[in-house]
């Protein structure tokens, strides 16, 4: 696995881990030079001892565009984007209406390859297997659509998978008559070997492709997805990772994984513009895949026949290099850390109130950001209606398979204060609200 420390030094010497230099285009404003400051002064602090420093974390608040008017604890939905992000892709916008076909092709969308070559310095994999899409479901579905697989071949996933991923699946059943292979998974779990065990056990010999969520987007459980892929490969079959949850929540590298295809939103956990994706695809099975949209050679071993959507904002596309930029600023085992901690702030708040019942794992490399909450007794909508109405905490409500509650998830920006409301909410529920 490579050491995260080591690019984060190379950022550092290349002058790329200040807020100074990230603004350094801009006029730089109040709340950039106090978070300067902040992250030098944090230079020699621990990430784990740096999760609790709320003087430091208010700084990076500061950073973001925060309503005063609710807390936002639904970031796992989206999550809203930096103001440097937000100020550069307004840039290109305003630009691109200049003289549109001059500035998006002739010179916004030549900063693509420098871009591809930042996105796969962060996933940790060659540019030469990165492809920019729009959204995870669209990277995965080109992996679902294109993926060569006739009538009787077997794919597995699990009942807990993101509902558009499993629709794709549904529809290559319902065209090709591929068979579909459920499992369903008890969570949370603590236990990285019963997890596995799950999945293996649905191997056959006619087992083609195995579908993984790295992060299960109901309650935050983290899958033993390389344990799973190397017992997959043993077998011959091909593994396709969701990292929609998972993708700058925590720090590890694609390859780590043991994924031959890969998707992520990056509107998600690394704050870029609404509506920028991410495509992996190992080199040497490039060419097996067809293109979701047609390329001039659907054959081809290059990464960027998968481009071929058309006319697009250019201008989200581009500020995605912003978003990366504030990453690698904050830091990544920083940024895993005080989202960790987050969530484990609030959850051993309301651990023992009676009638809450916690759906996700407080442990370290169990659960990082994402908690599922319940009260016994009340319906998931109802508990998350009241505490909207009642606190304004804005989350979101579930029920799906063996799951069901209020799914909290705060980001970077989100303060002990905010999740102090969100715990007297879950109380006063739980104590008979409505």
């Amino acid at each position: 696995m490579r050491n995260p420390s080591t690019r984060r030094s190379f950022l550092h010497k290349a002058g790329l881990f200040s807020a100074t230099s990230l603004l350094a285009a801009l006029a730089q404003p109040a709340w950039s030079r106090g978070l300067d400051r902040a992250l030098q002064q944090a230079a020699d602090t621990p990430p784990d001892k740096l999760a609790s420093d709320e003087d430091f974390w208010y700084y990076v608040q500061q950073s973001y565009t925060v309503s005063p008017t609710i807390i936002n604890l639904n970031n796992g939905g989206v999550a809203p984007s930096p103001k440097t992000v937000q100020e550069t892709m307004k840039q290109l916008h305003d630009l691109s209406n200049q003289a549109p076909s001059y500035y998006m092709w002739r010179v916004i969308d030549q900063g693509r390859e420098p871009l591809r070559n930042k996105l796969a310095l962060l996933a940790g994999c060659s540019a030469e297997e990165v492809a920019i899409h729009r959204n995870a479901s669209e990277a995965l579905e080109t992996i679902i659509f294109g993926i060569p697989l006739k009538a009787g071949d077997e794919v597995v996933l699990a009942k807990q998978d993101y509902p558009n991923m499993m629709n794709a699946w549904k529809q290559r059943e319902l065209r090709d008559g591929i068979k579909l292979v459920w499992v369903n998974l008890d969570l949370p779990s603590e236990d990285n070997d019963y997890i596995t065990s799950v999945y293996t056990k649905a191997f056959t010999a006619k087992t083609k492709v195995v579908h993984l969520t790295h992060v299960i987007n109901w309650n935050g459980q983290i899958l033993p997805v390389r344990k799973i892929a190397d017992a997959a490969h043993q077998k011959g079959i091909e593994v396709v990772v969701d990292g929609a949850h998972s993708f700058a929540q925590f720090p590890y590298t694609i390859p780590d994984l043991g994924a031959d295809y890969f998707g992520t939103s990056l509107h998600k956990w690394l704050s870029a513009c609404i509506g920028s994706g991410l495509l992996y695809i190992k080199k040497e099975k490039i060419k097996n895949i067809y293109p979701l949209f047609a390329a001039p050679d659907p054959k081809s071993e290059d990464i960027r026949k998968f481009e071929n959507m058309g006319t697009r904002p250019f201008f989200i596309e581009q500020a995605i290099g912003k978003a990366i930029d504030f990453y690698d600023m904050i830091g990544a085992q920083r940024k895993e850390q005080r989202l960790f901690y987050l969530k484990n702030y609030w959850m051993e708040r309301v651990k023992n109130i009676p009638k809450v019942q916690l759906n996700t794992s407080m442990k370290q490399g169990f659960g990082c950001a994402i908690g599922l909450v319940n009260i016994e007794g009340k319906k998931p909508a109802e508990f998350d209606n009241f505490l909207f109405s009642k606190f304004k905490v804005h989350a979101t409500s579930l029920e799906w398979e063996n799951l069901k509650g209020v799914r909290i998830t705060p980001n970077v920006y989100t303060t002990t204060k905010d999740l102090d409301v969100l715990v007297k909410g879950i109380e006063a529920c739980a104590k008979g609200g409505f």
